[in-house]
C-alpha cells in the first residue's frame, strides 16, 4: 500500500519488497558461475517448501521463539518444533514461533503449525541467505516492514494476538518445589513463610505433590495423602496464599479415566493400530527424586466434546479454592498419532500446545473467581493470548541461569511478553547460595517470579547470608509492582515484552545490541544480571547520564563499565531524571489495597 511495493518475477520465481524505493527484503543475492541463486528463492519438494531471503553482511536476526543460545541467530540452524528442552542447553525448546525479524526493518512469519527449519546465514548452506524450510504441503508467509523491532512486534502481535493483563496477585512470589510430599510438609512451609515475613502470594502443589503418579492426570487428589483436601486448602487460604496445582494433558493407562475417554474417542489414536495412542516415557531423565511415569494417552483437543470436557473439569478445582494451573508438558504428540479431525501427528504436534494453552486459560476465564492466569511450558505462535509462560527445566548452575535469561528475552522478541524462570534452577538439588541469590535478583525484573526446582527453594534453605540477600530482593519485587503493572499494560497495548533485549530497547544504538545478557525491564530500568560467582559484571550503558537504582550512584553512558558486586549489590540503572513508581513493602498483593499509595524513586 502506498510507498510499499512487492515485485515478483517468474522463471525462476523471486521477489523484491521495497518501501519508498528502498529495498527492504528480497530473494538472496548469493550467486556463482553455475547458478543465479546458490539456494533457490522458492522450491518445492515432496512434502516441503523452501523460501530464501537475502541477508546483508552485518544483518542480525531475532525471534523464532524461546531459544537458549545467542539472541542474534545469525549463523545458526534452528527448528520450529516443540520439544522437551531437558536442561535448556541445546537447540530444543518448548516454545517456538516461526517469526523472525531484523532491525534492518523487515520481519517474516510462516503462518501455520508445520515444523520449520531456519538456516539463518548458516554457512554450510549460505552465509548470505536466510533459508526457511517448511515441512508441509503449503507455503503461507507474511512479510512485515517497520522502523525497528517495536514496530515489527506490534504488527506481528496485531496479527497473532496480544496478552491480556494478568491479575495483580500473579506478580507476587510463586513458591514451589519438586515436590512437597504431603499436607504436613506444604503446611509447615507455608507457616514458616509467614513466620519469617517472606513476601509470597502463591504456593504450588506440583505434579507428584497432589496427584498419584501412577494414575495421573485425572483431576483427583491423591487419596492416600489427601482423602479430604478441603482443610489443607482452608489453612493455606487463611495464611493468605493463592493455590497453584499442576497438570498435564496425559492420562495414565492405569487410571479408569483412560478407558472412559478412549471409549468416547476423546484420546489421540495410533494410526498404526486404530487404538488410543500411548506415550511411553524415557525414564532416564527422572532420577531418584522424580519417579518414572506410566504409559499414558493424550487428550484430543481437536474433538469439541473432549475439549469442553477437559475445560470444564477444572471447575471443581477452582470451586475448591485453586487459583492457578501450572499447565506442564504438551510436546508429546508423536508422528504416528492421529486426531479426531484427521490431523496426523506431524500436523498436530506444534498446534497441540496452542490448543492446550487455550483450553486451560478458558477454564480459568469461566470458572476461576480470582482471575485467569496460568503457567504454560509449551507454546506456539499465538500462545501469548493465554498468559503466562515459564521457561521449563533449566540446569541448576550458572549456565542454566544464563540460558534461562536468553530464553525469556528470545521469547519476548517472538511475541510472548510475560515469562518466568525457575529461580535456583530445576535439575539437581544442589545448594549454591550465590547462584540462588543472583537468580532471584535477576528474576525480580521479570514479568513473573517463581522459586522452583528439585529440592527446597525457600531462601533460608540456602543459609543465613543468602536468605537475607534473597529476601531483600523479594521485598523489592513487591515494591516494584506498580512499575511492573505499568509495563504489563504497555505489553497488552503494543506487544512489547516486559523484559526487553537491548536491540528492542535501544534500536538506534547498535553498540548496545551485542550485550545480550542485559535487558530493560519496562521503559526505564536497565538490568545487568550477575552471571559469575565472583560477582563480576561487564555492561554497556547507552549514551546519557545514568543512576544506579540501588544507591543513586552516577554512571556515564556511551561506554562499557565493569563492576564486582557484593552479594547484596545489583547492577540496575535508570537514566537521570527517570521516575520509578514504587509501592509499599507488603507480604502479599492482598495487602496492597490497604497500603499507602505508591511513591516515586527519581533517578537524581
Amino acid at each position: 500500500a502506498g510507498a510499499l511495493a512487492l515485485r515478483i518475477e517468474h522463471a525462476p520465481l523471486n521477489f523484491e519488497l521495497t518501501l519508498a524505493d528502498r529495498c527492504v527484503q528480497r530473494s538472496p543475492g548469493d550467486a556463482h558461475f553455475v547458478r543465479r541463486f546458490r539456494l533457490p528463492p522458492f522450491a518445492r519438494a515432496a512434502g516441503c517448501w523452501l523460501m530464501t531471503l537475502d541477508l546483508g553482511a552485518d544483518t542480525p536476526v531475532y525471534g523464532l521463539g524461546e531459544k537458549w543460545g545467542r539472541l542474534d541467530h545469525r549463523g545458526q540452524l534452528l527448528r520450529s518444533f516443540n520439544q522437551d528442552a531437558l536442561g535448556v542447553n541445546a537447540e530444543y525448546s518448548y516454545k517456538n514461533a516461526p517469526f523472525a525479524w531484523s532491525p534492518d526493518g523487515w520481519g517474516v512469519f510462516v503462518h501455520g503449525v508445520a515444523p520449520v527449519t531456519h538456516a539463518v546465514g548458516f554457512a554450510p548452506w549460505s552465509q548470505r541467505a536466510y533459508a526457511l524450510q517448511v515441512e508441509g504441503p503449503g507455503l503461507d508467509v507474511f512479510l512485515f516492514t517497520g522502523a525497528d523491532g517495536r514496530e515489527l512486534l506490534a504488527q506481528y502481535t496485531e496479527l497473532t494476538g496480544r496478552a491480556p493483563v494478568p491479575p495483580d496477585w500473579s506478580l507476587g512470589v510463586i513458591l514451589s518445589k519438586a515436590y512437597y510430599r504431603d499436607a504436613d510438609e506444604i503446611l509447615a512451609v507455608a507457616r514458616e513463610v509467614r513466620a519469617r515475613d517472606m513476601p509470597c502470594d502463591v504456593i504450588t502443589f506440583d505434579g507428584r505433590a497432589w496427584q498419584d503418579t501412577d494414575t495421573r492426570f485425572a483431576f483427583q487428589w491423591c487419596p492416600r495423602r489427601y482423602a479430604d483436601p478441603a482443610p489443607v486448602i482452608a489453612e493455606l487460604k487463611a495464611l493468605g496464599f493463592r493455590i497453584c496445582v499442576w497438570e498435564y494433558p496425559l492420562i495414565s493407562v492405569r487410571s479408569p479415566l483412560f478407558e472412559e475417554l478412549a471409549a468416547r474417542g476423546w484420546l489421540l489414536k495410533d494410526a498404526r493400530t486404530g487404538a488410543a495412542y500411548r506415550h511411553e516415557w524415557d525414564a532416564e531423565p527422572f532420577g531418584a527424586v522424580l519417579t518414572p511415569l506410566p504409559s499414558s494417552g493424550l487428550l484430543d483437543f481437536t474433538h469439541p466434546d473432549a475439549y469442553a470436557y477437559w475445560r470444564d473439569r477444572h471447575r471443581e478445582l477452582f470451586e475448591a479454592g485453586v487459583d492457578m494451573i501450572k499447565a506442564d508438558f504438551g510436546e508429546q504428540v508423536a508422528e504416528h498419532a492421529v486426531a479426531s479431525n484427521g490431523a496426523r501427528g506431524d500436523q498436530l504436534h506444534n498446534a497441540y500446545a496452542l490448543l492446550y494453552n487455550r483450553c486451560v486459560y478458558e477454564a480459568a476465564e469461566r470458572h476461576c473467581p480470582s482471575g485467569a492466569f496460568l503457567f504454560s511450558r509449551s507454546a506456539w505462535s499465538g500462545s501469548q493470548r493465554y498468559p503466562s509462560q515459564w521457561g521449563g527445566d533449566p540446569q541448576a548452575d550458572w549456565g542454566g541461569l544464563a540460558a534461562s535469561l536468553r530464553g525469556g528475552l528470545s521469547w519476548g522478541m517472538s511475541g510472548g511478553p510475560f515469562y518466568a524462570t525457575d529461580v535456583g534452577g530445576f535439575y539437581s538439588d544442589q545448594r549454591d547460595p550465590i547462584l540462588y541469590v543472583r537468580w532471584a535478583q535477576a528474576a525480580v525484573y521479570s514479568a513473573h517470579l517463581r522459586l522452583h526446582g528439585i529440592g527446597a527453594r525457600e531462601p533460608w534453605s540456602y543459609g543465613e547470608e543468602a536468605a537475607s540477600a534473597a529476601m531483600e530482593a523479594l521485598r523489592l519485587r513487591y515494591r516494584l509492582i506498580p512499575y511492573l503493572r505499568k509495563a504489563m499494560e504497555q505489553s497488552h497495548r503494543t506487544g512489547i515484552p516486559v523484559q526487553r533485549a537491548m536491540v528492542l530497547a535501544c534500536p538506534d544504538d547498535p553498540a548496545a545490541w551485542r550485550f545480550e545478557s542485559q535487558f530493560f525491564c519496562g521503559e526505564d530500568l536497565l538490568v545487568v544480571p550477575c552471571l559469575q560467582p565472583s560477582g563480576e559484571v561487564e555492561f554497556y550503558l547507552p549514551h546519557g547520564s545514568w543512576r544506579r537504582f540501588q544507591d543513586c550512584a552516577p554512571f556515564e553512558g556511551g561506554r562499557v563499565h565493569c563492576l564486582r558486586l557484593a552479594l547484596r549489590e545489583t547492577a540496575v540503572f535508570a537514566r537521570t531524571g527517570a521516575r520509578i513508581p514504587l509501592g509499599a513493602a507488603v507480604r502479599s498483593t492482598a495487602e496492597l489495597a490497604d497500603a499507602r499509595p505508591a511513591d516515586c524513586w527519581i533517578a537524581s
